[in-house]
């Protein structure tokens, strides 16, 4: 579907995961891609969306982007100021329905690694850790993954589970006492986006991005990529949508 509309990689990002996003759902969003994208699906088709932050902010009507998720914007109009304890707790109660996380490598059952890269004790890298992102990839219903794609960060294996994905297979999130029916839901990259396999739990491609291959989906991978059958085109924004944004981000602080 064509637009005519000149948009960034990033603004295309963005509306994707707004998309996904349903109405009358709750989600714990971070800094950056998550909440414009969260603020979009509140502006558009999700009015009800409950809107959460790391820093206590539950159910606000962000006016305009903030900062971090400890900008004071975040808890405009918002239905509680509470505390971090709390909205993990949210999270540990079953309570999150959507939530939002970052890779720098996921394997082909939706692990993650952000922790560290070679030996855990002499490491080549070491990354950041999990900060909340294991509460939520544990615990919330669904998890949706931004992140870039490159061979590195696409691998056969996670060097590390900083946060678990479907672990090993059917079953494996479940035997570990992890919730029923809880885990992955989509993964988005510069490239397509993907979803998991019910039968399988292993990633497949859903849909290419406008103009991208698959030829260029497998050369950023280190793991096979399986397709799900017919693969679909991901819709382009709206002129709508990116007028939206440009009242979110009036300043390209995030939509360059």
């Amino acid at each position: 579907m064509e637009t005519g509309l000149d948009y960034s990689p990033t603004v295309l990002l963005a509306c994707i995961a707004a998309r996904l996003l349903e109405d009358k759902k709750s989600v714990f969003v971070g800094t950056g891609l998550p909440m414009i994208a969260a603020m979009l699906a509140q502006r558009t088709h999700a009015p009800g969306l409950l809107i959460i932050f790391e820093a206590g902010g539950i159910g606000p009507r962000i006016p305009v982007l903030p900062i971090s998720v400890g900008d004071s914007r975040t808890f405009y109009q918002a239905n509680a100021a509470s505390s971090m304890h709390d909205v993990m707790s949210l999270s540990q109660a079953g309570y999150l329905d959507y939530g939002f996380l970052g890779a720098a490598q996921i394997d082909r059952y939706g692990n993650i690694n952000t922790t560290v890269i070679g030996p855990y004790h002499a490491p080549v890298v070491r990354l950041p850790g999990s900060g909340g992102a294991n509460d939520l990839g544990s615990f919330c219903h669904r998890t949706i993954v931004i992140m870039r794609q490159d061979q590195r960060k696409f691998v056969e294996r996670v060097e590390y589970v900083t946060t678990p994905g479907y672990l090993s297979g059917p079953g494996a999130r479940e035997r570990a006492g992890l919730p029923a029916g809880s885990g992955p839901y989509r993964v988005i990259t510069q490239l397509g986006v993907y979803g998991f396999d019910e039968a399988t739990r292993q990633i497949e491609l859903l849909s290419l991005h406008p103009g991208v291959t698959l030829q260029q989906v497998q050369e950023a991978s280190a793991m096979d990529i399986r397709s799900a059958g017919d693969l679909a085109t991901s819709a382009p924004p709206t002129a709508e949508e990116m007028a939206i944004l440009k009242e979110i981000d009036p300043t390209g602080l995030i939509l360059e």
